[in-house]
């Protein structure tokens, strides 16, 4: 997103964050469940991390990871964003997204993930995005492929346990 910009889509708010989220993204990123596919859930001193790491982003590239917030409550019930991270050894522009398990099944992050797709091609000019996810996630999988994300290779992923992760990417005309 751009620099305090928020993006909208009919369902969800996505803005860039503030240290006043730190209480509703700490109870997402600290649940067992929802980040059962991650090494381990977040401590405080995790999320903190984040919220730091994602305004600085947001400051010095004018995009980065966003609390993902419904419209019809103002309830944070997840993230999604870009960042640069060198995946598969490569740099790329990273894709993510995480929906708190109580709102699984809804949908939330493909209409989350493809605000952010076309907010990355058509405003910020990325040519080529990509998402990561263990090859056991399927419903993570589903997302970047309902997004017409097409997988590119399968690695073994140093900052996840070394485990098996899918990458697909998006090369924009």
């Amino acid at each position: 997103m751009d620099r305090g910009q928020t993006v909208e889509t009919e369902r969800l708010i996505l803005r860039p964050p503030s240290p006043d989220d730190f209480g509703a993204l700490h109870r997402i990123f600290s649940d067992a469940v929802t980040m059962s596919f991650w090494p381990v859930p977040f401590t405080e001193e995790d999320t903190r991390r984040w919220i730091s790491r994602s305004l600085h982003d947001h400051e010095e590239t004018g995009f980065g990871r966003c609390p993902v917030l419904l419209k019809s409550s103002g309830e944070v019930i997840g993230d999604c964003g870009i960042m640069r991270a060198e995946i598969a050894g490569e740099p790329e522009y990273d894709l993510g997204y995480i929906i708190h398990h109580p709102f699984w099944g809804n949908d939330y992050a493909v209409e989350a993930a493809e605000a952010c797709k076309r907010h990355a091609v058509e405003r910020l000019g990325i040519r080529r995005l990509v998402a990561n996810m263990p090859t056991a996630h399927a419903a993570s999988i589903r997302v970047a492929e309902k997004i017409s994300m097409r997988w590119e290779k399968t690695f073994r992923n140093p900052r996840n346990r070394y485990i098996e992760t899918h990458l697909y990417a998006l090369v924009a005309a």
